[in-house]
């Protein structure tokens, strides 16, 4: 199956294609800024430790997070999903480009996403997508990074982050966050993959989303397929761009509701729900006409 038509995107993509005004930060690599498919589209960076764009064009981080971009906002007409390509895309690098190794998630300090966060915020983002892991084992920084989310939830930006791919049962500091959507990776068939992490947090607050053979765009152009919860994070990030899209003016508790809740409102599991961005878009209509 098609992983826009698992999670039920691909009407909510033929009604829309994001506006300008919905900013995504993305925590990630750096950005290809001359991929073709990415050319014109809204993308900018924030300064920070990092450079938003990359050099060289052919590290593990720039593979990553190109591969992300592509997801969220490359060109309709290319190979990647595309779900928002309308929307703009701030680029906020967490790690280096040599910091990655061949199937690695992308991981970060407690102290280093907390700057990130805060930065993302300040500057006008409506939904932080974190494509990353935490740092094991370290408690350094954890409380900043609970206030930086703290911080997040009080201006309205909605957080959705990778569950991680140890296969493991529990939770992170991200993950448990009450503010956080935590995304699992589920395969095509709509069935979690064996190395997503679950945990009591993740079910209660979390998503599924496609995470097993995902095709995006490589930082040649050419189609590449990768697996994990990091691929799965941008899915939700689209349909939620989409969502506030269509409805501007409503809040980010109404879209974070819509998205978690409006499908499966009781949750009894540590396993989430699969993503179901089209019952979230008609959840927001009839919220809308009841008003």
């Amino acid at each position: 199956m098609n992983p826009l038509d698992l999670v039920k995107l691909t009407t909510l993509m033929e009604l829309t294609s994001g506006r300008p005004e919905i900013v995504i930060g993305l925590m990630d690599g750096p950005v290809a800024a001359n991929h073709p498919a990415l050319a014109g589209e809204n993308i900018r960076g924030i300064p920070g430790s990092l450079s938003s764009t990359c050099t060289p064009n052919n590290s593990a981080a720039c593979m990553h997070g190109t591969f992300v971009a592509c997801i969220l906002c490359a060109k309709r007409n290319s190979q990647a999903p595309a779900i928002c390509p309308d929307c703009t895309l701030l680029v906020r690098p967490i790690f280096a480009e040599m910091a990655l190794g061949n199937g690695q998630m992308p991981s970060a300090t407690p102290k280093e996403l907390a700057s990130a966060i805060i930065e993302c915020v300040e500057a006008g983002v409506n939904v932080l997508n974190l494509s990353v892991a935490l740092d094991p084992p370290s408690t350094t920084g954890q409380r900043e990074l609970e206030e930086a989310l703290d911080y997040a939830a009080r201006r309205g930006v909605i957080t959705v982050a990778a569950a991680g791919n140890q296969g493991m049962l529990g939770g992170s500091a991200i993950t448990r966050h009450p503010w956080v959507i935590p995304v699992v990776a589920y395969d095509l068939r709509g069935r979690p993959i064996g190395a997503s992490n679950m945990g009591r947090s993740i079910g209660r607050h979390g998503l599924g989303a496609p995470g097993d053979d995902i095709s995006s765009l490589g930082i040649d152009g050419k189609s590449v397929t990768v697996a994990g919860t990091s691929v799965a994070v941008p899915f939700v990030t689209g349909a939620i761009a989409l969502l506030w899209s269509e409805f501007p003016t409503v809040g980010a508790a109404m879209v974070k509701f819509a998205i978690t809740q409006a499908s499966t409102p009781k949750r009894t599991t540590v396993v989430p729900p699969l993503l179901d961005a089209w019952a979230a878009y008609q959840f927001m209509t009839e919220a809308h006409l009841r008003r």
